[in-house]
């Protein structure tokens, strides 16, 4: 139970800032008021029982000096006078004490004197260890009124807190006497609890004022920053048209017209890039658009004279293959030009469908039309099917393979398929070039390449990583890539068996099983990009 208050304790100090003040503030006061109420209580304590012990002092010193005087005069007199005068004193001091609530003991010095005639008196059921023999041995040895602190110990076992105030008496004829006046502390100690209780109630008090007051200039305070948070929140959302009330003159009102200027201007920067935006996907889509009519005008062209190249001279043909090859390329550029634009517009869509992932990458395998030299090794189960855009996977898998075959080097590349209950993986694994941590930052980048001056083994739009992440993401999937200078590439393809389904663990590593075994040199000399993770190219 203490855990689950601690953690909603904590949970909601955490999360609210009007209760976070609240707290220290009760915690400080909390603090500080029972500081100065103990200050102040012992203090007045101390002057209390000091002064007890001044006045009981003065009071001792003054009965043993007026007893010390009759005594002398009752010395002149008969032995019996002299008992009668010294019982009257006893008599007196008990009689004193039953009214004063202190108590007298009266014991002999041993041989202090030659009479036989010893008067001891202790009260009834206080026992003499009240008195510590330390004490005693300091009254003796003293000519002077001395105090102590003690507890008082009765016969029944009970016990009391006061003060021993001792001196020395002399009695004509019998000796020297150590005289002991008690004093119990009752009354002062019910004072004491009197103060104590009333000191309680003030300091709540304080606190339940604190905490009202704490609590109402927490209010004003907060209640403007929620509504400021909430207004964001609208603003974040999409309501530009969220603005905050001017509701007073304070540093508020300026903080709301702040605001209200801020939301305004990006309001206006917004409906501009969105205007601009616009402009620009229309433009790159009237653009591929329109250029498709010259552009197959060209084809057919180039058609006819490259059918006819055996009839032109060498430089001739020469020149038809190029032009024809570079119309190949343009057309491959239109085509995702108009990918991207869908893509920014957040037009695309999928058409969804139950296939044979493994067949799908066979054929993306046997588009790209490789070199004899080339080899690609394909590690997969025999089929595996999916739900999912059977077009654009086997756009993302000719895109990884081309850029694998373009950064291999005529090495070989390998191709890995594993699936678990939820989620299939494919990798795609070359030992080229790599990439380095300062590439990796820009590998999906539209239009941008590692090395522009390295000699490409295919042609391409610098676009087809950027479509493939993309792919990847309108799929619920992810794309990750590892890379090393001069130890190839890895990437890897997760997406969901079933569309709509949340990935888990992916079934592959997105580090090659081949450099596993030196996995802390792996980490720290390898670019490892979650590709997933970062925001699509504009």
């Amino acid at each position: 139970m203490f855990k689950n208050v601690r953690s909603i304790f904590l949970n909601r100090y955490r999360s609210s800032l009007g209760y976070r003040v609240l707290t220290i503030n009760l915690i400080i006061s909390a603090i500080v008021v029972t500081l100065l109420a103990s200050i102040f209580y012992i203090r007045i304590s101390d002057l209390i029982i000091n002064e007890k012990i001044s006045v009981s002092k003065v009071e001792t010193q003054s009965a043993l000096n007026l007893a010390q005087g009759h005594f002398k005069l009752a010395s002149f007199q008969s032995e019996e006078q002299l008992r009668k005068v010294v019982q009257d004193f006893i008599d007196s001091a008990r009689q004193d004490g039953s009214f004063s609530g202190r108590e007298i003991v009266i014991l002999p010095i041993e041989n202090s004197g030659a009479n036989p005639n010893k008067y001891q008196t202790i009260p009834n059921l206080l026992t003499l260890e009240s008195i510590p023999e330390d004490y005693r041995v300091k009254v003796r040895n003293s000519n002077a009124v001395l105090e102590s602190r003690e507890t008082f110990v009765y016969e029944d076992g009970h016990k009391e807190s006061g003060f021993i105030v001792g001196g020395k008496l002399n009695i004509p004829k019998s000796g020297v006497y150590e005289i002991y006046y008690l004093f119990k502390l009752n009354s002062q100690f019910n004072t004491l609890q009197n103060i104590a209780i009333t000191l309680i109630i003030v300091c709540l008090l304080i606190l339940v004022k604190t905490y009202f007051a704490t609590k109402y200039s927490t209010k004003q305070l907060i209640d403007p920053l929620r509504q400021a948070a909430k207004a964001a929140e609208r603003f974040t959302s999409g309501d530009y048209e969220a603005r905050l009330k001017i509701i007073s003159q304070d540093e508020f009102a300026t903080l709301v017209k702040s605001f209200n200027e801020m939301a305004t201007a990006i309001q206006q920067q917004i409906s501009r890039l969105e205007n601009l935006s616009k402009l620009q996907q229309r433009f790159v889509s009237d653009v591929s658009h329109e250029l498709r009519t010259p552009l197959t005008t060209i084809r057919m062209a180039s058609d006819v004279i490259y059918n006819h190249r055996k009839e032109l001279d060498a430089n001739s043909a020469r020149s038809a293959e190029l032009l024809l090859n570079q119309i190949d390329r343009f057309e491959l550029l239109l085509n995702d030009l108009l990918e991207v634009s869908r893509f920014d517009a957040q037009a695309a869509t999928l058409q969804l469908s139950n296939f044979d992932l493994i067949s799908l990458i066979r054929k993306a395998i046997d588009y790209t039309n490789l070199n004899v030299a080339q080899k690609i090794e394909f590690i997969a189960p025999e089929t595996l099917s999916i739900n999912a855009d059977a077009r654009r996977i086997e756009r993302i898998m000719r895109n990884l393979l081309s850029n694998a075959i373009d950064h291999s080097e005529d090495k070989p590349i390998t191709i890995t398929v594993a699936a678990n209950e939820r989620d299939v993986s494919v990798a795609v694994r070359d030992l080229g070039i790599g990439f380095n941590e300062n590439q990796a930052l820009r590998l999906f980048d539209r239009f941008w390449r590692a090395d522009p001056s390295r000699t490409r083994s295919r042609g391409g739009t610098g676009l087809g990583l950027s479509i493939a992440l993309e792919d990847a993401k309108l799929h619920g999937g992810m794309l990750q890539a590892w890379g090393k200078p001069n130890q190839g590439a890895n990437f890897v393809l997760t997406l969901p068996k079933v569309y709509g389904a949340q990935i888990g663990q992916p079934p592959l590593s997105v580090v090659p099983k081949d450099l596993v075994t030196d996995r802390k040199s792996t980490r720290l000399n390898s670019s490892h990009t979650d590709i997933s993770r970062m925001p699509s190219s504009a």
